[in-house]
């Protein structure tokens, strides 16, 4: 291999004061690459503006395509197209079998090789004036409503990236195809998906006997969290394994196991983003005993249930915990808004379906007397989920709250029947001394507001 590389041209034989251990990695087609252990040398290594965009913006992007077709193109070997300069080979160096190399192409291993690379393709795509197309380091797909579209788009995305000295491999081409992997991720129509082979490959998987076994499965299964609603509250347990100097598998760890791999067969796909006025956005939110969930849906004219975006969830962080039952319901609100933005854009009407009525306390200047969260998160609160709610006009305010009863399953989403236009709707409950233990902390009550009129019963819901 290395003599290979030699050959080619990417490394040469050298004499420096500098030295790093080399790493072989095997590939997914059984071929070896050469990387080196540059832990010591990134950690010295100044910062470098990032240019690869974070895995979810991606995502983000092809959901708002409303695409039939796909194609993929991965360019053979990037970090090898692109020159290292002199003067900076010697840090490179490595050894094997007592001859000294270092790397004449920018090599792999080092912490800003994916930038650097991610950039050149980036800059080599405009200036060729490249079609629509979204890439992530030597990664590209693009897309369309034909093959004959997707086609063309993907050859022009070649014949650029070959005139700038990259390489291709036809193997590494897929599509046009209505199904396609992209960052091991599988689309369709504009949703993604778990692919079906890491599915099963989850799936099969056996109990861990050790920590390190634990952190390896929660690994495996932590890239696909917004496709499992409450993911976090799921896979606690099995975090607390991995934090316990003594590995204890107890019946809690393997509960929790085995519901997680039940999430993961049965999750949901997600997507696409919808845009237009007849596309109505409704964020669910909720805080439980072990912390919050929140899940942006969307849902247009003739689905009798909306389309989930994705699920986020997390457990509660320091005082979090402490935090009463309305504040919490608000920390996940607050949460959701922010996740359903990046999701849905800023302009958009948001539905918010939390478990509680928030929207109604944040136009209150004062805070509550028995308030835990500090004023200044109280604040931060107010400041967000004000600000989005005015966005828009008197007639279609930005975000407009709906007290539904919070769905569950399958059931996730609102009907026709449920879904309301006014701000808020509430049922009457049972009497509070009637009501389940776990149900009181989410009890709503009335204050001097509710009160009869004649005949009628004029009321509102009050925390």
């Amino acid at each position: 291999m290395i003599r290979e590389l030699e050959t080619q041209g990417v490394v040469n034989k050298t004499h420096s004061p500098f030295n790093s251990p080399i790493w072989p990695v095997r590939k997914s087609d059984g071929e070896w690459r050469l990387t080196v252990d540059y832990r010591a040398l990134n950690e010295v290594t100044p910062p470098l503006g990032t240019a690869v965009p974070d895995m979810l913006e991606p995502q983000y992007e092809l959901e708002s395509k409303t695409a039939k077709w796909y194609a993929t193109i991965d360019i053979a070997n990037a970090f090898f197209s692109i020159p290292l300069s002199v003067e900076c080979r010697p840090q490179f160096a490595f050894t094997w079998r007592g001859v000294q190399y270092t790397w004449n192409r920018l090599p792999q291993g080092w912490k800003h090789s994916p930038t650097i690379s991610h950039g050149v393709i980036q800059a080599a795509l405009e200036k060729g004036e490249a079609p629509e197309d979204l890439q992530c380091i030597d990664d590209i797909i693009v897309w369309g409503n034909t093959a004959i579209e997707v086609l063309e788009k993907g050859e022009k995305i070649i014949q650029i990236t070959l005139k700038a000295g990259f390489a291709i491999k036809k193997s590494k081409v897929k599509g046009p195809a209505r199904e396609i992997q992209f960052l091991g991720v599988k689309w369709q129509d504009g949703r993604h998906q778990i692919p079906t082979e890491v599915i099963n490959k989850i799936t099969v998987m056996s109990p861990p006997t050790n920590k390190k076994e634990t952190q390896a499965f929660l690994g495996a299964i932590r890239f696909w969290r917004m496709h499992i609603p409450e993911y976090s509250q799921i896979v606690s347990p099995l975090y607390l394994v991995t934090r316990k100097n003594n590995f204890h598998w107890s019946p809690e760890q393997q509960q929790a196991f085995a519901q997680i791999k039940q999430e993961i067969a049965h999750a949901v796909a997600l997507g696409p983003v919808r845009k237009g006025p007849e596309v109505k956005n409704v964020l669910y939110s909720a805080a439980g005993n072990h912390g919050l969930s929140w899940s942006p849906w969307q849902k247009v004219p003739g689905e009798t249930r909306g389309r989930p975006l994705g699920f986020w969830s997390r457990s509660y962080r320091r005082s979090e915990a402490n935090y009463t039952p309305t504040e919490k319901e608000i920390l996940a609100a607050y949460e959701g808004v922010q996740s359903a933005s990046e999701v849905v854009g800023t302009e958009t009407q948001l539905l918010l379906a939390p478990r509680l009525p928030v929207l109604g306390r944040m136009f209150i200047a004062e805070l509550p007397a028995t308030h835990h969260a500090t004023n200044a998160t109280w604040s931060k609160w107010i400041a967000l989920i004000t600000q989005r709610a005015r966005i828009g006009n008197p007639n279609r305010p930005g975000i407009l709250e709906v007290i539904t009863n919070w769905p569950e399953g399958e059931n996730f989403g609102l009907t026709d029947e449920e879904e309301q236009e006014q701000v808020p709707r509430a049922e009457e409950d049972a009497p509070y001394n009637q009501l389940p233990a776990e149900e009181t902390c989410y009890a709503l009550f009335t204050d001097s507001s509710c009160r009869i009129i004649g005949m009628k019963r004029k009321w509102k819901a009050a925390v």
